[in-house]
């Protein structure tokens, strides 16, 4: 605290500062709106490169974190290349017209037929939207392949409870001679394939006779109902026994169902 009989220094007034007029009011109004280059103070900014791993804690002790950046997944493509039989490339290239629209409009592959080296080759894009799709493609170039007709073929693209199974008869008995082997095929497939038909009917499943494997196509438990009835078929039953055995089965289908 100063003495009482210390000099009382003068001080300087201070300046005077123009107040702005009505017309400059508007100029920095409209400075303020069009001033886009500072940083909003409650933003949070992205973080840069050295920033990447460091947090930023607000006020409160909160962590923050920046918004999310949207980057496209990158996809690698992938091909899937499918073995025709000799026998099954006249049948492929009739119903050629047929075969690709699926696989090109619903799956969003891309597909060629290669006659050289008898196979039919398909690979995803990045038109594809689903991971499952090329294989599902796969399977049903697979299972017309197989010698199923195009139709039932087409079901495993738009149903997912669909299997195929394949099975050798031979791995049922092994001791089948040359002229038992035939007779086998003939008792599983009857005359005029009636036999083959009402396992068929009976079971909901497609079944494809090519020598000596047996193709069948249809859902998990269907397809075991059906397999069962053939191997009875092949260990000598009477097809009296197992036409009754189909009955039982499609009466207990309908009931369940």
């Amino acid at each position: 605290m100063p003495a009482p009989t210390a000099l009382i220094m003068p001080t300087e007034a201070p300046e005077a500062v123009p107040l702005p007029t009505a017309d400059q009011d508007d100029e920095l109004l409209l400075e303020v709106v069009q001033d886009d280059s500072l940083p909003d103070a409650g933003a949070v900014q992205p973080p840069t490169d050295e920033q990447d791993g460091e947090m930023i804690i607000d006020e409160e002790g909160k962590p923050r974190f920046a918004p999310g950046k949207d980057i496209d997944p990158v996809r690698r493509a992938e091909t899937r290349k499918i073995p025709i039989p000799p026998n099954r490339m006249s049948a492929l290239k009739n119903n050629w017209s047929k075969i690709y629209p699926p696989l090109v409009d619903h799956c969003k592959l891309q597909v060629r037929m290669n006659t050289k080296e008898k196979r039919v080759e398909l690979r995803s894009s990045k038109f594809t939207q689903s991971t499952e799709a090329l294989q599902m493609g796969a399977d049903f170039i697979s299972a017309f392949a197989m010698g199923f007709d195009i139709d039932d073929a087409i079901a495993l693209l738009r149903l997912d409870s669909l299997y195929i199974q394949s099975f050798d008869i031979k791995d049922v008995r092994q001791t089948l001679g040359p002229d038992a082997l035939g007779r086998a095929i003939g008792r599983i497939a009857g005359k005029d394939g009636k036999t083959k038909f009402a396992i068929e009917n009976a079971t909901k499943t497609r079944i494809v006779l090519a020598g000596s494997r047996i193709h069948i196509l249809g859902a998990f438990e269907n397809i075991g109902m059906a397999r069962e009835s053939i191997v009875s078929l092949v260990l000598g039953a009477q097809p009296g026994k197992v036409y009754n055995n189909l009955r039982i089965i499609a009466s207990r289908m309908k009931e369940r169902f």
